[in-house]
């Protein structure tokens, strides 16, 4: 086995520390309530608290004139959790025009930012600069602009547009909730205003490709391999300890379980004879699955090389190495940045021992340890 960490699991690790940074920052900043813990100062009216993939699949191309759904969709290359933003308070979704008319499709319908959804959207704009900043000062700025480099020149060679976020997982935990991919009209790289990508966005692209390469080649997905395939020793591993060794929340890790158990992948069973305490193994068929997985995400590598240019992924495997070192909180500059403030919602829950193999990006806010 390779002691060195899949390209993938680099590209999360970054991805999601830049995304809890981001999201603890804006936490502070912005009004909000959350199920647990109530609303800021007693706000009951403040929006639901989300992650930045909310942003990047639907708040940022809502604009004050208000956006179609179906434009909405194409600009963002991606779906959105459209009733749960509703829901929680940013968007009204409502016909263009009303009256006594019938009632145009759902997709004609115009998307508007509440006023909470527009303070929303003041407070996250500049949070991707700010968070960048910070990252220079912590790893040095040539490292930065160095791993930006090596992330542009990676993404103006791929073929297709895809969306500046991973898409909200479907089932199976599969990354194929995308609008139909559009062919690349330029080789420059860019947001569609000419403004340039921020970082997280650029994580994403090439994380994604990768995904959507593995995952037309595996019948289990990428986060499901990552996360939960590659944990699971040969005699079995105890269900309780795969969340916090897995990084992602326990509803994500239930989704995964059932999925594994239900196509046959895995099974649960006691630990010893009356034990009620519950061990994951895997079938034959996890077996052979976990195999292909541990395969796939080293021959995709090779192929990259191959097809994208011989410098190309070394250089940006080279500099993520740099930017993680080693994945072990406490040893890598990523957590350093990670510590929520003292009312946050990660406050309540355990230090972070490692980051995800793969976000796991759910429709419950875009978490991309899917809480």
């Amino acid at each position: 086995m390779d002691a060195r960490l899949p390209l993938p699991a680099l590209l999360s690790h970054a991805l999601v520390a830049f995304t809890i940074e981001f999201d603890n920052e804006a936490e502070h900043l912005m009004p909000h309530r959350t199920t647990r813990h109530g609303s800021t100062a007693g706000d009951s009216k403040a929006p639901w608290l989300v992650s930045l993939a909310m942003w990047s699949n639907c708040m940022r191309f809502v604009t004050a004139e208000g956006v179609a759904v179906s434009e909405l969709h194409r600009l963002a290359r991606t779906q959105t959790n459209l009733r749960g933003m509703e829901r929680w308070g940013y968007i009204t979704v409502k016909p263009a025009l009303a009256g006594r008319r019938p009632r145009p499709p759902r997709s004609q319908w115009v998307i508007r930012a509440t006023p909470a959804g527009r303070k929303a959207q003041e407070i996250w704009r500049p949070l991707f600069g700010i968070v960048e900043k910070r990252w220079e000062a912590r790893f040095g700025r040539g490292a930065i602009e160095a791993l930006r480099k090596s992330l542009l020149d990676l993404v103006s060679r791929f073929e297709v547009q895809l969306p500046n976020c991973l898409p909200i997982l479907g089932y199976g935990l599969f990354s194929h909730n995308l609008s139909r991919p559009e062919a690349r009209r330029a080789r420059g790289v860019g947001n569609d205003d000419g403004s340039p990508l921020p970082l997280s966005a650029l994580l994403s692209k090439v994380l994604l490709m990768f995904a959507l390469e593995l995952e037309s080649d595996s019948e289990v997905s990428l986060a499901i391999c990552a996360n939960v395939l590659r944990l699971v020793g040969e005699r079995g591993t105890l269900v309780r300890d795969l969340a916090r060794m897995a990084a992602i929340s326990k509803e994500a890790m239930v989704v995964s379980v059932n999925f594994l158990e239900k196509r046959g992948y895995a099974a649960m069973r006691p630990e010893s004879p009356g034990s009620r305490t519950k061990e994951l193994v895997l079938t034959a068929k996890g077996d052979r699955a976990r195999d292909k997985y541990r395969q796939l995400v080293w021959a995709i590598e090779d192929r990259w090389q191959a097809r994208y240019g011989v410098n190309a992924v070394p250089n940006l495997r080279r500099q993520l190495e740099l930017l993680v070192g080693d994945p072990t909180a406490g040893k890598s500059l990523l957590f350093s940045g990670l510590d929520p403030y003292p009312n946050g919602w990660r406050a309540s829950l355990p230090a972070l021992q490692g980051l995800p193999h793969y976000p796991v990006v759910s429709h419950r806010g875009g978490f991309p340890d899917g809480s």
